[in-house]
């Protein structure tokens, strides 16, 4: 990646984030298929370990000033990112258990919506019209392919699912601020994957449900998706602003489409394959 320019890297970084993020979702959509219901702060907890841990491994192999102690600032902006991702999480996990996939991904994925405009509010960082147009493109593309209802017993878990976009894209403004503090990635997850665990205790403890084998491992495979997303989201705010890439962590729908053909013989339809299109044609506007 040393031949690439700084908003290269955040594109590609970005698009490996939502690639795992989607295999994050197709193993927790996964779960509940091979023994009973797990709950969302179950699923955070084991989500977040396998995340902690890889993080534990990076940071400790990663050289790293003498000085372990954040700035007050950073501290406040760290405690943020984490309590928004963490709330995010929870809000995104039981909507996955309440709604259709393709929904709950669709009022996730207006996170890259919310980041541009947090950037905007609170880092001064201001989107053009083409890229407020892309983002837009993007996100009616996303719409196209779910089709969401926000009427009749839906419409709770509906609501849930934009929640988690809303924290979702707070957390990745809160990221690409520690960026500018020059906090390492590793620290940035180690923390948040560590806060995020010790949040989901009390309530898992509360009713723990029992797992099989199988679902285990499903959560661990989900903990690693989780990881590589967490990675990824964060190196891409690092080398360029919200502005310039979120429009590509779309490409997640895409690659969720694609997990959705090979493990649920789901095939897209007239208005699906349009919203597609959409999100391609919007990567396009901002690659030109």
């Amino acid at each position: 990646m040393k031949s690439l320019n700084n908003r290269a890297k955040g594109i590609l970084s970005i698009i490996i984030s939502a690639f795992g993020f989607s295999l994050m979702a197709l193993f927790v959509r996964l779960c509940d298929d091979y023994g009973g219901p797990v709950s969302a702060f179950q699923k955070g907890f084991f989500r977040n370990l396998v995340a902690f841990a890889i993080a534990l491994v990076v940071f400790l192999r990663t050289p790293r000033p003498l000085s372990l102690v954040p700035r007050p600032s950073s501290l406040f902006l760290l405690l943020a990112r984490a309590t928004l991702g963490t709330a995010g999480i929870f809000a995104h996990f039981y909507a996955l258990g309440k709604i259709t996939i393709a929904e709950g991904l669709t009022l996730n994925k207006t996170a890259p919506f919310f980041t541009v405009l947090f950037a905007w509010l609170f880092l001064g960082e201001r989107a053009s019209r083409r890229q407020w147009l892309a983002l837009a493109a993007a996100f009616c593309g996303v719409t196209l392919i779910a089709k969401p209802g926000f009427a009749g017993a839906s419409a709770f878990p509906l609501s849930i699912g934009l929640l988690s976009g809303v924290c979702a894209g707070g957390a990745y403004a809160c990221v690409r601020a520690l960026r500018r503090h020059e906090l390492s990635p590793s620290f940035i997850i180690l923390f948040f994957s560590a806060f995020s665990c010790l949040a989901s205790i009390p309530f898992m403890l509360t009713g723990f449900d029992p797992m099989t084998g199988r679902q285990i491992l499903i959560l661990f495979g989900a903990g690693a998706g989780a990881a590589i997303g967490q990675f990824g989201i964060t190196l891409a705010y690092g080398y360029a602003a919200p502005r310039e890439i979120a429009v590509f962590d779309y490409s997640g729908i895409l690659f969720a489409a694609a997990f959705g053909f090979l493990f649920f013989a789901q095939i897209p339809d007239v208005l699906s394959t349009v919203g597609f299109l959409a999100i391609l044609s919007a990567a396009c506007i901002l690659l030109r």
